[in-house]
C-alpha cells in the first residue's frame, strides 16, 4: 500500500489534524488544496518572499539591508536569507547565475538589466512581467512591471 492510498485510512484513524501532522513530517504525502506548492520550499521562491517583505525598505547606494538596500543589496539580501550566496554587484550577479530565455524565466529569477554588454541593475522576477527591486535614490523597494526588453535573466544554482 502507497503512502497516497494510506491517507484516508489515517484520516479516518487519526483524526484531520493528526493527518495534516503526518503530511508535515514525513513530507510525502500530498492533501490537495493543503499542502503547499513544492515550489514554495525552493530558494528562488523563498528570495522572491524575502524581497517583497521589504516593500518600502528606502533605497541607499552600496547598502546590503536589513532596512536600507540597492538593486544587488536587495536581491544578495534575500538570496542569503534563502541559503543561497550571490555575489556583491549586479555584473557579479549575472556572472554567477545560469543563463536563461525569458520564455524560461519562472518566479524567483533575477532580471539584469543592460545597456550592450553593461550590466546595471537588477531585481527578482515575480511573474507576470513585474520584478521586486530597489530602483534608485529617492526611491524604495517595490513591485514594478519591466519597462524595457534590454533584459537578460539568470537563475541561482
Amino acid at each position: 500500500m502507497t503512502a497516497l492510498n494510506r491517507v484516508p485510512s489515517l484520516m479516518a484513524r487519526a483524526g484531520t489534524a493528526s493527518a495534516f501532522a503526518i503530511a508535515a513530517v514525513g513530507g510525502s504525502i500530498v492533501i490537495p488544496g493543503v499542502a503547499a506548492d513544492a515550489a514554495a520550499a525552493t530558494p528562488a521562491t523563498k528570495a522572491l518572499q524575502v524581497a517583497a517583505s521589504k516593500k518600502g525598505a528606502p533605497y541607499k547606494y552600496g547598502a546590503a539591508g536589513p532596512k536600507r538596500f540597492d538593486c544587488s543589496g536587495l536581491t544578495m539580501y534575500s538570496f542569503k536569507k534563502a541559503g543561497k550566496t550571490l555575489p556583491r554587484t549586479a555584473a557579479q550577479q549575472y556572472n554567477k547565475t545560469r543563463h536563461i530565455s525569458s520564455s524560461s524565466r519562472k518566479a524567483g529569477d533575477l532580471v539584469f538589466f543592460h545597456s550592450g554588454s553593461n550590466v546595471y541593475h537588477v531585481g527578482i522576477y515575480a511573474g507576470h512581467g513585474k520584478i521586486w527591486h530597489s530602483p534608485k535614490t529617492g526611491s524604495v523597494v517595490r513591485l514594478e512591471k519591466i519597462w524595457t526588453k534590454s533584459v537578460w535573466y539568470g537563475r541561482v544554482r
